[in-house]
């Protein structure tokens, strides 16, 4: 098969891109926009345009140099490094912004055409011209491509022919003073900037070609910004000469004054022409080959991203851009495409920018060998905005609201492609960063943020464990399930893919749930706790299900004694299968004298179920059972003073027992048996007294409906609930 025609350079980058930078505006608007703005005003108007023209231009030059950069130039780029979602938005809307340039420059070419041969200068007369234009340059692009970029260089003799006219022509129409900003009848600097705008876009020309070069990552930056270079300087310059050479009032009026004052009007009639239909041929050439490379991508319809001939020549998807560009060449109105046109490529732009400043501060495999600051696509995406803001906030929004639309459209579709996807690497390095100024503080004394680990088995009531899980870890913490497989030879662990579960029901709650295999359930519960986790984001509690039948183990004995060790808080579950949660309206919580740590964290706690959307609005209890005869009022003031940040209701009950003595447990069974949810403090308890508070605790448990046992651990505060000695200090006062 023949080898593809590559281009270098400057036939393949600079040629195009200049053209259409030295286009239809320079020749049909630029003493318009001098006329209306003054001199300082069109050269304020200059810069902040190059701003971002050079901001995004380095930008787009800097990521080339990175990656490979294949068939369709910005789209390519975008999509490599922000992913297919919003590189597949950002690419329609510049294809979509490159279609609509070329009614731009064929309108532009119209006006000047009609008006040498003395044909009509109506909107219909314009249309007729631009679409007979429109055909015969679509006409040379089918039949070759090289032969359309070797036309080129003829124009590109023709434009700086023209501009040695101007410079040598006559200065009859010379102001008397040179009006340096606009005067008050002037046209709005918004309006003349929207207008303006659209001839600093032309270097994504070169670009689009990207799949046409030799050396893309080589002739992308040298001839993108040589192009931008020679435009602001031409601009400058001839801004300057005009402003002294024509009155203003003439240049608001007369679109075609370049001819009146050129040596050789001529020269100046090919420079337009030339300029013009190459700036549209740039657009014919390069808008077809963001669309077949997104179609190739499966971003747009696959019927786009097939070719013809050696070289894949983009012959469906150069159709579709001939009926776009006709549909603006319908308009007929140069300023108004020339104001949509700028809203395309200015959101186009803006997002080029973030790309790179994205790119460069969170992807650690980004390395360009053209190194620019980062803040330079910070700054070219704020001057973006800014300016779309100005221009016109309702099209900015209606600009920012398709890309959006665009965006989560592709993402639904979960088009997939060997790429970076920058956001992971943001996410990675905020994660990043936070971990490190998290790890940096010190975590004593501060709000309870819950890391649960979970072991919730697999069972039919596993979902309601997982659900409380998440209750009781509020909207800000974090849960991680394990499932244990058991394996008594255990000889080969899950491979570290295999480890993550990615399930439904983990997804819907938020929890991350992973699967090891062990040799034995309670020593793998202990290797977990001791193991999991990093510095920043420690696990701090451990959950499972209350262990019935399990009074008499050593194992479950030793595994208690560990977790106790480590310091985890710990919450035991006994779901009451028959009731399970009711209808999640009541909650109790039973505090003792020896509760002080267990009753901050069931305080905590509280605050996450009552947050939660399955307990909304719960019946909340505190009970407290009063063994010593100490006043109920005392006890009752320091429970409500406890409880009023909750900023609900809590109802507190003070049970009085200094008589009766009735066994604790006892007490929970009648007043808790239709509760929805009982939380119970463990005391603290000799390791060989275990087995007599698990039988304890499982004769309860037959007595009332689902409970949490919650055992702080010694980094929540004592709440004080030593409440005989609060008595007698009262005495004493």
């Amino acid at each position: 098969m023949p080898e593809k025609k590559k281009f270098g350079t400057f036939a393949g980058v600079f040629t195009p891109s200049v053209l259409t930078i030295l286009g239809v505006i320079m020749y049909m608007r630029l003493g318009w926009v001098v006329g209306n703005a003054g001199l300082l005003g069109t050269i304020g108007i200059i810069i902040i345009s190059h701003v971002i023209a050079v901001t995004t231009g380095l930008s787009v030059s800097s990521v080339a140099t990175d990656k490979k950069i294949g068939a369709g130039g910005i789209y390519y780029v975008l999509s490599r490094s922000m992913g297919i979602p919003i590189g597949g938005s950002i690419g329609i809307a510049l294809y979509v912004g490159t279609a609509f340039s070329i009614a731009l420059y064929l309108i532009g070419f119209s006006e000047s055409f009609n008006s040498y041969f003395g044909y009509g200068m109506t909107v219909n007369d314009y249309r007729i011209t631009g679409t007979i234009a429109l055909v015969a340059l679509t006409i040379l692009a089918l039949i070759s491509t090289s032969v359309a970029l070797k036309a080129q260089f003829f124009i590109l003799a023709a434009i700086a022919l023209s501009l040695v006219s101007v410079f040598l022509g006559t200065n009859e129409f010379a102001p008397q003073t040179v009006p340096l900003f606009s005067t008050e009848d002037a046209v709005p600097l918004e309006v003349v900037f929207a207008i303006f705008f659209p001839a600093v876009t032309g270097f994504t020309a070169g670009i689009a070609m990207s799949g046409d070069l030799k050396d893309s990552k080589k002739s992308i930056p040298i001839g993108t910004l040589a192009a931008i270079g020679t435009g602001l300087t031409v601009y400058i310059l001839l801004a300057v000469f005009i402003a002294f050479t024509v009155d203003p009032e003439l240049l608001k009026s007369d679109y075609n004054i370049l001819m009146k004052i050129a040596l050789f009007a001529p020269a100046v009639v090919a420079g337009i022409w030339g300029a013009t239909l190459s700036s549209a041929l740039g657009g014919i050439l390069g808008g077809p080959r963001i669309l077949q490379a997104m179609s190739m991508d499966k971003v747009t319809p696959k019927i786009f991203g097939k070719g013809k001939g050696e070289n894949n020549e983009p012959v469906n998807a150069l159709l579709l851009v001939f009926i776009i560009a006709e549909s603006g060449i319908l308009i007929g109105k140069l300023d108004v495409i020339a104001r949509v046109v700028s809203m395309f490529y200015l959101t186009a732009y803006g997002f080029i920018n973030i790309s790179y400043f994205l790119e460069s501060w969170a992807n650690p495999d980004f390395q360009p060998s053209f190194k620019i600051k980062r803040w330079i696509g910070l700054l070219g995406f704020i001057a973006c905005f800014l300016v779309m803001f100005k221009l016109d906030m309702i099209a900015m929004m209606v600009a920012l609201g398709v890309i959006t639309a665009l965006y989560f459209a592709l993402q639904r579709k979960e088009v997939k492609v060997q790429s970076n996807d920058v956001w992971r690497s943001v996410w990675e390095n905020v994660v990043n960063k936070g971990l490190k100024k998290i790890d940096d503080k010190d975590d004593e004394n501060t709000n309870w943020n819950p890391n649960i680990i979970l072991f919730s088995g697999k069972s039919d009531h596993q979902k309601y464990l997982l659900e409380l899980g998440k209750t009781v870890s509020g909207r800000t913490g974090i849960v991680t399930n394990f499932k244990l497989i058991l394996d008594k030879n255990n000889d080969t662990p899950l491979r570290k893919v295999e480890q993550t579960v990615r399930d439904e029901n983990f997804k819907e709650l938020g929890i991350f749930a992973r699967q090891i295999k062990v040799d034995n359930i309670y020593s793998g519960i202990t290797n977990i706790a001791s193991t999991f986790g990093f510095s920043g984001v420690e696990p701090n509690t451990i959950m499972m299900g209350w262990p019935k039948g399990l009074e008499n183990s050593k194992e479950y004995s030793r595994m208690t004694e560990t977790l106790l060790h480590l310091d985890y808080n710990l919450l035991y579950l006994d779901f009451d299968r028959k009731s399970k949660f009711g209808d999640y309206k009541s909650v109790d919580f039973w505090w003792r004298e020896t509760d002080s740590k267990n009753a901050e964290m069931m305080l905590n706690i509280a605050r996450f179920i009552i947050a939660s959307p399955r307990w909304d609005n719960p019946d909340i209890r505190v009970l407290f059972v009063n063994n010593n005869n100490v006043s109920v009022e005392l006890i009752h003031d320091k429970i409500a003073k406890l409880v009023e940040d909750l900023r609900v209701n809590v109802q507190i009950k003070i049970i009085n027992n200094a008589v009766e003595q009735k066994p604790f447990y006892d007490i929970i069974a009648e007043e808790s048996g239709q509760t929805n949810l009982t939380l119970v403090g463990i005391p603290d308890y000799k390791i060989e007294k275990q087995a007599e508070f698990v039988m304890k605790t499982n004769h309860l448990f037959q007595t009332i409906g689902s409970t949490l046992l919650v055992k702080a651990a010694h980094n929540f505060n004592e709440l004080d609930l030593d409440l005989i000695q609060n008595e007698l200090n009262t005495v004493d006062e």
